[in-house]
């Protein structure tokens, strides 16, 4: 089967409105076979064929009804050729409707293949690169060098919107996404992009958090762009009401707003946008959020979203995500979960067509490969098995008893799964210190195995008068751990969390950043884990570990990205024997579900398995303390 753009077609462009040419023939290897060709084939009743000087094995009555399936479906698309959508869906040996048809791997005997044009086009976008007057242009419009690796990435960016297909651009934290979106802008401002709407407004969307970075970027790199940012705390005239708006937006090239304030500025969504750009675009992962509905709706030729984990812990996360950018692509909701369960049957690379159907759409590399980027220095991840004490011991065995229980008494749907969760958070809290369950008392050292290993670290990090970052997912324990790392250090270090307003952000960012400054940083997961540039650390700990690989990576790239210039030092601290020793490798299979997905080959393997679906055995299996791994401090 060939796929390929109709030779109608004037603009000599992929777009995902154009309908591609498609046809069904047979080859022997690379050689396409002639009508008699085929008709010897099917004539023959021997398992063993002569064609061409070669014996060919031919099984003739799977090769009938294939050829027969393949020539109704040409038959269907004579008239008016196949959409884009399902053309690559072929291409990526999914069935048309990505259910109800027979996967192909492009391995094997009956494959889809791009026609010779199409293949150009998509070889183009992989490996191509800017013309001479869009690169004069940025060095002339962009106070920024520019990696080789950025240049693709800015092709590649520029080559979608084009096309008007979405995009998602998944580097890895630190690798510079906001840099390239920015040189993006620039060459729609000057028409450098040829797009059609080059004249009208960019929106991005954004965490709140990064509206002050956004900010600086702009003024620092492209000073020629004029930007407005859409919220009350930057701009007082902003508001629900879309006329006045729409004045102050004339001749703004980049408007600038929240996930937050999408769903409450309804204007938004009538106004068609340039451009629509989704920064920290895990943010629409749960599709049913008001949040989410928002972003969707909203108006442009393009979307393209940023995000370094693009997979944070399931594949409907990847789904919300093509919806929004490439709507259609993966079906619905329902017939994507359908496609995913016929993929999770097969023997081989699983998730095989579901990586091939992305693929196109998705720009990804990694900060360690060397192919990429080769002045990072390293990053060494260590697991720091902590012991319990005596009282915490106590009181693990106390919860086991108290959660086992509360599942005997039955509840189910959403009052089990709050149940389960809130008794997973309360057995984490204990692994972290006995007072941090209890929400009282001195918060001893000795009480601790975690407490007492964080500062034994932290006492060698501040004999080398280095820097550190420690992580809690809990921010009120942040102040605790602060309090005892004051003794550590000699001197106050600062605690971030998602009260700090994203001014005092910035203004903790450039303290900690100055070689005199603080020398450790407290901050909560969530709050801290993106869009800060803390590089003057070259050591994180994890006191606690979130059950989300991605989030924990972008917290730990805070300080490993580019910019840093000393190895990088991650600790993550697990008690032996509990339930974070089990999550632990519960996080490793994640990782491994996302690597699968978006690596080059997909040779990985993973499962997944949701802490509220277990069933009670496996969930006391999850909790039960392993008395032959708890070595008990005193």
């Amino acid at each position: 089967m060939t796929l390929e753009t109709p030779s109608t077609s004037t603009s000599g462009l992929l777009s995902k409105e154009n309908l591609l040419a498609f046809n069904v023939g047979l080859a022997l290897g690379d050689e396409r076979l002639s009508a008699a060709d085929r008709q010897k084939l099917l004539e023959s009743t021997a398992p063993l064929v002569l064609l061409r000087g070669n014996w060919v094995v031919v099984d003739i009555t799977l090769l009938k009804d294939t050829l027969s399936h393949w020539q109704q479906v040409e038959r269907d698309h004579q008239r008016e050729g196949i959409s884009f959508i399902e053309g690559m869906r072929l291409l990526s040996g999914a069935p048309t409707t990505l259910t109800g048809g027979e996967i192909i791997d492009n391995d094997q005997w009956a494959f889809a293949g791009a026609g010779p044009k199409l293949q150009s086009l998509l070889a183009e976008l992989q490996v191509g690169s800017l013309t001479v007057q869009e690169t004069a242009l940025l060095n002339r419009k962009l106070n920024a060098t520019l990696r080789p690796y950025q240049w693709r990435g800015v092709h590649w960016l520029t080559r979608m919107t084009q096309l008007g297909l979405g995009a998602c651009l998944a580097d890895d934290m630190g690798l510079g996404k906001t840099l390239q979106i920015i040189s993006l802008l620039l060459l729609l401002k000057q028409g450098g992009s040829s797009t059609q709407n080059a004249k009208q407004t960019t929106l991005i969307v954004l965490p709140t958090s990064l509206l002050a970075n956004w900010q600086q970027e702009l003024d620092r790199f492209a000073p020629s762009l004029n930007y407005a940012i859409l919220h009350p705390a930057f701009s007082k005239w902003v508001s629900s009401k879309s006329p006045a708006a729409e004045k102050k937006l004339q001749g703004i090239d980049v408007a600038l707003t929240t996930y937050g304030m999408v769903s409450r500025l309804t204007w938004l969504a009538k106004k068609p946008w340039s451009l629509v750009i989704l920064d920290e675009a895990q943010a629409i992962k749960n599709p049913n959020t008001r949040q989410t509905k928002a972003v969707k709706a909203l108006q442009a030729n393009t979307k393209i979203a940023l995000s370094g984990t693009p997979v944070e812990n399931r594949l409907g996360d990847l789904w919300s995500l093509f919806d929004c950018i490439c709507p259609g692509l993966l079906g619905s909701a329902q017939v994507f979960k359908r496609f995913v369960k016929q993929l999770e049957n097969r023997e081989d690379d699983t998730y095989g067509p579901l990586r091939r159907l992305t693929r196109p759409y998705i720009l990804r590399r990694l900060k360690t490969d060397k192919n990429i980027i080769t002045d990072l220095p390293e990053k060494t991840e260590l697991t720091n098995y902590c012991h319990l004490s005596k009282k915490q011991v106590k009181l693990y065995h106390q919860l086991t008893r108290e959660f086992e229980t509360a599942l005997e008494a039955g509840e189910t749907g959403i009052k089990r799964r709050g149940l389960v969760l809130g008794y997973l958070t309360r057995f984490k809290q204990v692994c972290n210190h006995p007072d941090h369950l209890l929400g009282q008392g001195p918060f001893a050292l000795k009480d601790s195995g975690k407490l007492t290993r964080l500062v034994s670290i932290c006492e060698e990090i501040a004999a080398r008068q280095e820097k550190v970052l420690i992580f809690t997912q809990y921010r009120d324990i942040t102040s605790v751990l602060a309090e005892h790392l004051v003794q550590v250090f000699s001197e106050d270090g600062l605690v971030l969390h998602g009260a700090t307003a994203a001014k005092t952000r910035q203004k903790m960012v450039d303290q900690f950043q100055a070689d005199a400054g603080a020398p450790f940083m407290v901050l909560s997961l969530k709050a801290g884990g993106t869009g800060l540039n803390l590089t003057a650390a070259n050591h994180v700990i994890h006191f606690d570990r979130w059950w989300n690989p991605a989030v924990e990576n972008q917290a730990t790239d805070r300080a490993f990205r580019i910019g840093q210039r000393k190895n990088v030092m991650v600790h993550k601290f697990v008690c032996a024997g509990t339930i974070e020793e089990r999550i632990d490798d519960m996080i490793k299979q994640k990782a491994n579900l996302a690597e699968q997905l978006l690596s080059q080959d997909g040779k990985s393997s993973a499962s997944e398995q949701w802490l509220t679906e277990m069933n009670n055995q496996q969930l006391m299996d999850l909790i039960t303390l392993d008395i032959q791994q708890v070595d008990i401090t005193e």
